[in-house]
């Protein structure tokens, strides 16, 4: 992992966010969620992982990460959670779009990777749909990768699961209450460690450095 600082755009003055752009015209946008993830979990893991993501790429490419957009459009009327903060499709869909225009016709940027762990149909309808003059937009749907035989229990990932836990227990560890994790048969948090969860995390940091980014694998 390089030990150079990431580029985050809220500590930059502007000269410094004008020649990071003028050696590359991209923007990392980590984009969260506020849900819960299991009764062990924190509700703001997905921020969490896609903040430490974008922080990594930014460091390893030397390009800007935006600040995170913490809701996601995962909006469920019938399963109220306390905590949770979802976002309608066609609102989070606007704020990213004035985001995105903002950047791209104010500050040049001609390149988004918005990076994102959620997965409901509504959120990435909203991501996958933005409006943009000439920059080109790719979104990365981390728990949608295929990752193998780096799980025990494949398919998809469901909260609270093998998958999250695994990679929260290797970022943010003192986060984690696994004395109240409870397995599932969709969700087996019992098979989640930190060792795990950092394979995993540096499986997805690749997979997006050579889809997105364009370093050769």
């Amino acid at each position: 992992m390089s030990s150079t600082p990431p580029w985050r755009l809220k500590e930059l003055v502007p000269a410094e966010v004008t020649r990071c752009l003028a050696r590359r015209p991209t923007l990392i946008v980590p984009v969260g969620s506020t849900e819960q993830h299991g009764a062990h979990l924190p509700l703001g893991i997905d921020t969490i992982l896609v903040e430490r993501l974008a922080d990594d790429l930014s460091a390893r490419f030397g390009i800007l990460r935006a600040p995170a957009v913490e809701y996601a459009a995962n909006r469920d009327p019938h399963r109220p959670r306390p905590g949770s903060a979802p976002l309608g499709r066609k609102t989070l869909h606007r704020l990213m779009n004035e985001l995105i225009e903002a950047w791209e016709l104010g500050s040049g940027v001609r390149e988004f990777v918005l990076v994102t762990a959620e997965g409901h149909e509504a959120h990435q309808e909203a991501l996958s749909t933005l409006l943009v003059t000439e920059a080109r937009v790719q979104v990365v749907d981390i728990f949608s990768l295929d990752f193998g035989a780096l799980l025990e229990q494949p398919g998809i990932p469901a909260h609270g699961g093998e998958l999250d836990t695994s990679l929260c227990l290797h970022i943010a560890p003192h986060l984690v209450r696994m004395e109240a994790a409870e397995d599932t048969p969709r969700a087996r948090p019992s098979l989640a460690s930190a060792d795990k969860g950092a394979r995993l995390y540096e499986f997805i940091l690749d997979r997006i450095a050579v889809r997105c980014l364009h370093q050769e694998s």
